[in-house]
This record gives C-alpha cells, sequence and structure tokens, in this order.
C-alpha cells in the first residue's frame, strides 16, 4: 500500500528537524536504529545526562503489582518481570503511593535471584520533610536494593524540601539519577520552571498518541536541557486500548512491524526522539511480551507518526 502524507506544519517541520538534530547528536540516528533493527535488537535510548543506554520500553506498578499477600498473584507478577527480562526489557518504576506494590516488586526481583541489568526507579512521596530518609531506606528494604538508579519526587509533592536531598545523595553515590514526576498537564508550567532552573536528570509525565501536549513544550524543553524523559500513562489505562481493539490497525503498520494496537501505541511513543523510555503497565505474561515486543523492528519516522495521529483521530 503507498501512502501520501499531508504536509508538517512549520511548527511541526522545525521541530522534527531539531529532534532529529538531537538524535544523531545522541547517536542514534535513523540509519543507526534501522541497523539496529535489522540486528534484532531491541530499542536502547541515552538517558542525556550520562550516555547510558536504557531500554525504551520499561514496565510501571501502578494498580497492577498492589496484590498484597496473595501468593498466587504475587507468583504471577513474578513471571510478568522474568518475561520482562527475558525479552531485553530491565526498568521498572514504582512509588510508595502504590500500596503494595514496592514489597511486590522486591519479591519478584527475589524470585528472580536478582536479575542482571535491573534499572531500578521509584519515588519519594511524602509531605513530611524528615520523614523523605525514612521512606526511601523503606523502598530500598522493599527492593532489596543498596543503590536505586533513579529517585523521582512523586507529582512534585514537596519538591523543596525533596530535592536538595536527592541531589546530596547522587553526589555521595547513594543514587544514580534524580527526578521528578507528574500525571496531570495543570502542573507542566511548574514542571517547565524546575527543569529549568534545577540540575534534575529526568522527568517523568503523560505522554501518549492522544495527549500529545508535551511534544510543544516539555518535549522540547528536556531536549535543550538534556534531561531524560519516562512516559507513564501510555494506554490511558487501558482506555486506549479499549478504544481501538475493534478496529483495524491500517495496513501501513507493518511497515514498522506492528502487530497489534499495543505496539503501535507505544512504538508512536518511542520513536519520539525525546523520549527515553514508556512503563506500561500489565497484569498478564502476554501482554508484557506484547508490550516489549515494540522495542524490536522497524520504528516510524515523523513522517509515519503524523499519519499514525491522523489515522486514530479519525477512527
Amino acid at each position: 500500500m503507498t501512502r501520501t502524507f499531508a504536509s508538517l506544519t512549520r511548527r511541526g517541520f522545525l521541530g522534527g528537524l531539531a529532534a532529529s538534530g538531537a538524535a544523531a547528536a545522541l547517536g542514534w540516528t535513523p540509519f543507526v536504529l534501522a541497523q539496529q533493527a535489522e540486528r534484532g535488537e531491541p530499542l536502547m535510548k541515552p538517558i542525556p545526562a550520562s550516555g547510558e543506554r536504557i531500554p525504551a520500553i520499561g514496565m510501571g506498578t501502578w494498580i497492577t503489582f498492589n496484590v498484597g499477600e496473595l501468593e498466587a498473584m504475587r507468583a504471577q507478577r513474578a513471571e510478568i518481570v522474568a518475561e520482562l527480562f527475558a525479552q531485553g526489557g530491565r526498568v521498572i518504576d514504582s512509588s510508595p503511593m502504590y500500596g503494595t506494590s514496592e514489597a511486590v516488586v522486591g519479591y519478584c526481583l527475589e524470585q528472580l535471584d536478582e536479575p542482571d541489568g535491573l534499572f531500578a526507579a521509584t519515588k519519594v512521596w511524602t509531605r513530611m520533610a524528615d520523614d523523605g530518609a525514612a521512606q526511601m531506606a523503606e523502598s530500598r528494604r522493599l527492593w532489596g536494593v543498596d543503590i536505586f538508579d533513579l529517585m523521582q519526587i512523586h507529582n512534585l509533592v514537596d519538591w523543596q524540601t525533596h530535592l536538595p536531598r536527592l541531589l546530596d545523595d547522587k553526589a555521595q553515590g547513594h543514587l544514580r539519577y534524580v527526578g521528578i514526576t507528574t500525571s496531570h498537564g495543570r502542573r507542566h508550567d511548574e514542571l517547565m520552571s524546575i527543569m529549568r532552573n534545577e540540575p534534575i536528570d529526568f522527568v517523568q509525565l503523560t505522554y501518549n498518541i492522544l495527549d500529545r501536549e508535551p511534544e510543544y513544550d516539555i518535549l522540547p524543553l528536556a531536549r535543550e536541557r538534556g534531561i531524560a524523559v519516562i512516559a507513564n500513562r501510555p494506554f490511558r489505562q487501558k482506555r486506549l486500548i479499549e478504544r481501538f481493539e475493534d478496529k483495524p490497525l491500517p495496513e501501513w503498520a507493518g511497515e514498522v512491524d506492528c502487530a497489534h494496537w499495543p505496539q503501535f501505541l507505544l512504538k508512536f511513543i518511542v520513536s519520539h526522539p525525546d523520549v527515553t523510555c514508556t512503563i506500561p503497565a500489565t497484569t498478564r505474561v502476554d501482554h508484557m511480551r506484547e508490550d516489549v515486543g515494540a522495542m524490536y523492528g522497524r520504528q516510524p519516522d515523523q513522517a509515519m507518526r503524523e499519519e499514525m495521529v491522523r489515522y486514530v483521530e479519525q477512527l
């Protein structure tokens, strides 16, 4: 099938050029990505602050890993984590806010005998300044890790208090990267102010094929400031899957090796040059396999990304 693409707006064209330049500077040009796809390798993307590369698709744990002490459900979550690692993923994101999720993650990692290459990301979430250190210590105990790769301030809660502590912990080698998260668009102005004025390494925010507001301001700012981006809520908590699952994939989806709607939606996200990783959550092993499969094969270019948007918006 031959596709035609509508003309890009001037803003979209210039943004695409700038993003392509950022991609080239970080060493993952379309040619490099094509070679990676041909070799059957997962899509690895660089953390701007260090150049370290991490898999473009990880795993979130909100709701899905909050299963308490239920043995059968914990064992099934361990199978999901095992599948993540088996398919080349290694980023796991959690938070003290997520009920028993951190404890369940720790259980899963213990069952897998502490798998190599884990990129452990969690958050501090408290308005009590003195409680931050204790909360992070408890997270380390629950996960069974000595040092978190990424510690984030959850939903900007009391960030003015927590950020100096996190930066000091990073300087002392107690954690590797510092980040800020939000899942609310109304907090984007405050988030961007932090990005402009504070030496953070990561931001985490909502970005998907219908929630594209970050393309206009936050993602370009992240590129300018050398900040990695984790995209949360890639499926709007399954609502995007439910919205599109009874609709056919476009014939040209095969040109970027999309076999399922989840892969279509995830490839849109991780093909953006300024997105480092996305963290879909799931309760099923087969869905984990589908999700992480979006790291493999050909990835959309800017023209196809715009075609993907046009297609879903007319469904």
